[in-house]
């Protein structure tokens, strides 16, 4: 007697795929076993193949007629249906392991995957382990993953517009802070850099958030100038510059870093670079460059300045001076230090003054004096972002300029993986406190094509970020558009619906020829719905993530068009709206919420 379980016997075995062909008595659609409904034949289900003391388990790919192998075509005359499987692991004993230790042999059968045999695959939750949503197919079976393997080997979630990619990083965020009611990740360490400005209200109870216009439960965001790649720094403030013009602005802020160095903890003079996270002021190196540029002199031997009034660095305001004379006369141009940069300083002095990037070039606290003296230093930045007592920090760039944002990313991303990776050896490090970092619309930033400091920097920490503590997690809804290297590292994804073909091919590419028919299914997987696999699924599975609850959901849901449409008219003031947009701040003139007592 086979059982309620028979699906039918092996029919070949080529490596870890196998053909399976349907025992007659099976009927397609659902089983009914010990009061519970099974779906029979599906792909992307699991079947059981008993092998004596232990049981090899494997997916469902491929059922029908392109299941069946090429040396029985005839079988389709005869109305025999074949499954194709590709198996993935084993329970010896009572422990689930991926991969198999042996094949199985022509003729032994292959049962359904009931319930039961999930919970033994799946286990109970311990440490380590994080439930995030329920099995596709048996929904009473929590999915785990391993965290350990979602951090250090890297992870992308990837789904199509409205396929609940935002709901999905929230959930996923909350189930690894409130794991065991958060006794096992009581320390975690996460930062999620927020382009659309979605998560702030969803992750506020377990995240400090930071933005450009903040609101009063919200902190200021702050990014110092100072703490970003210099080479970066000046590409931005000043556009392209002559090898010549280049060295000299270099040696200008190397000056001023090395005049404020005495006495910083951890600082060599004799080894201090330009790449030196030290603050200096750019009011004072713009006022030091231009001056040159522009200076006279009212003799011969030039030890009197013609001028005519004394420019202020503070107030970015160039000294003026007599214009030089004809041919011999007097004042005579100056011819030290100019470095020929008067349209690149122009450029430099509209950036400072342009308020929407003052986060970054005023950055508060952290902007220096003329002196270059802060009244905040590093380890205050570095404290705000990592050492304060949420476990998630979201950093809300919403209100960034999009042609600063790729620059500005990548300066995060530096400061990141810098301090935690010269820091790994010390109770703050990375490997005492590991850190995810998750990007959302990562395809904005991380493209194939031209200088990209933002893409050069996630290469470096999902190549090299594992060693030390610093994980990454790529959100996108548009995979082939993101360079390559970089999801070739991701070990573990989670692929929501994806209808563009070529999104479909970058999963594909990551799974084994034989799981193929799993992709297939990505076109018309539900929303909230995923397919998981990698290194930290135990295996490829479809899985429904659970729903955060109401309030704590992403800020990303389509507007109600026909709701909206037949709803009366109020009171519109479009003054406020171009207020709104002028602060750059969606919620300006707006009253705070009231919280719930």
């Amino acid at each position: 007697m086979t059982g309620p379980t028979f699906l039918g016997r092996v029919g070949s075995v080529a490596g870890a795929t196998i053909s399976v062909r349907q025992a007659e008595s099976v009927a397609s659609g659902i089983a009914i076993i010990a009061g519970r409904s099974y779906r029979v034949a599906q792909v992307g289900s699991f079947v059981r193949i008993p092998q004596g003391y232990h049981d090899l388990y494997g997916v469902i790919s491929e059922v029908g007629a392109q299941a069946t192998p090429d040396t029985l075509v005839d079988a389709r005359q005869r109305g025999e249906s074949w499954m194709t499987v590709q198996l993935v692991g084993e329970i010896v004993e009572t422990s689930f392991e991926r991969g198999i230790s042996q094949y199985p042999g022509i003729n032994d059968e292959v049962h359904l995957v009931t319930e039961d045999d999930l919970g033994r695959i799946y286990g109970a939750e311990h440490t380590g382990q994080i439930a995030i949503g329920r099995l596709a197919g048996a929904e009473s079976i929590p999915v785990q993953i391993d965290l350990d393997r979602l951090v250090t080997r890297h992870s992308a979630v990837l789904g199509s517009t409205g396929s609940g990619k935002s709901t999905t990083i929230a959930s996923l965020l909350r189930s690894i802070c409130q794991a065991s009611g958060g006794k096992h990740c009581s320390s975690s360490r996460i930062l999620l850099l927020d382009i659309h400005g979605e998560y702030g209200d969803a992750l506020k109870s377990v995240a400090e958030v930071f933005r450009v216009n903040p609101s009063e439960d919200e902190q200021p965001l702050h990014v110092p100038y100072w703490a970003l790649d210099t080479l970066t720094l000046l590409d931005f403030l000043m556009g392209p510059l002559s090898e010549n013009a280049y060295t000299g602005v270099l040696d200008k802020i190397q000056a001023a870093k090395l005049s404020v160095a005495d006495g910083v903890a951890g600082v060599d003079v004799n080894a201090l670079t330009v790449s030196t996270p030290l603050p200096f002021s750019l009011k004072q190196l713009w006022f030091e460059l231009i001056d040159p540029e522009y200076k006279t002199w009212a003799d011969k031997e030039r030890t009197q300045r013609a001028i005519d009034e004394e420019g202020d660095a503070e107030a970015l305001k160039a000294p003026k001076y007599q214009p030089p004379g004809a041919g011999s006369a007097l004042p005579d141009q100056n011819q030290t230090g100019v470095l020929g940069i008067r349209r690149q300083l122009a450029q430099m002095r509209s950036r400072l003054l342009d308020r929407q990037y003052d986060f970054m070039l005023h950055p508060g606290d952290w902007e220096p004096d003329l002196a270059g003296k802060p009244s905040k230093d590093l380890p205050d930045l570095l404290q705000s972002w990592f050492g304060h007592n949420k476990p998630i920090t979201v950093l809300d760039l919403s209100g960034v300029p999009s042609q600063v944002l790729v620059r500005l990313i990548g300066g995060i991303l530096n400061i990141t993986y810098e301090a935690l990776f010269w820091g790994r050896s010390l109770p703050e490090g990375g490997r005492a406190r590991p850190e995810l970092v998750v990007m959302e619309e990562a395809h904005r930033y991380l493209g194939k094509d031209g200088d990209n400091p933002a893409r050069d920097m996630v290469q470096r920490i999902v190549k090299e970020g594992r060693k030390f503590g610093v994980g990454a997690m790529i959100v996108s809804q548009r995979p082939s558009e993101i360079d390559e290297t970089i999801l070739s590292q991701c070990g573990t994804l989670m692929a929501l619906r994806l209808s563009n073909s070529a999104d479909q091919a970058k999963v594909k590419a990551a799974l084994p020829d034989s799981l193929s028919g799993l992709v297939d299914t990505l076109p018309v997987l539900r929303t909230g719905e995923a397919i998981i696999m990698g290194e930290a699924a135990r295996l490829p599975i479809r899985c429904r993530i659970n729903l955060p609850r109401a309030g704590e959901r992403p800020n990303s849901e389509d507007p109600r068009v026909s709701e909206a449409w037949a709803r009366p008219r109020g009171d519109e003031d479009y003054e406020r709206l171009a207020a709104a947009w002028r602060s750059q701040d969606p919620k300006w003139g707006q009253e705070p919420k009231m919280e719930d007592s």
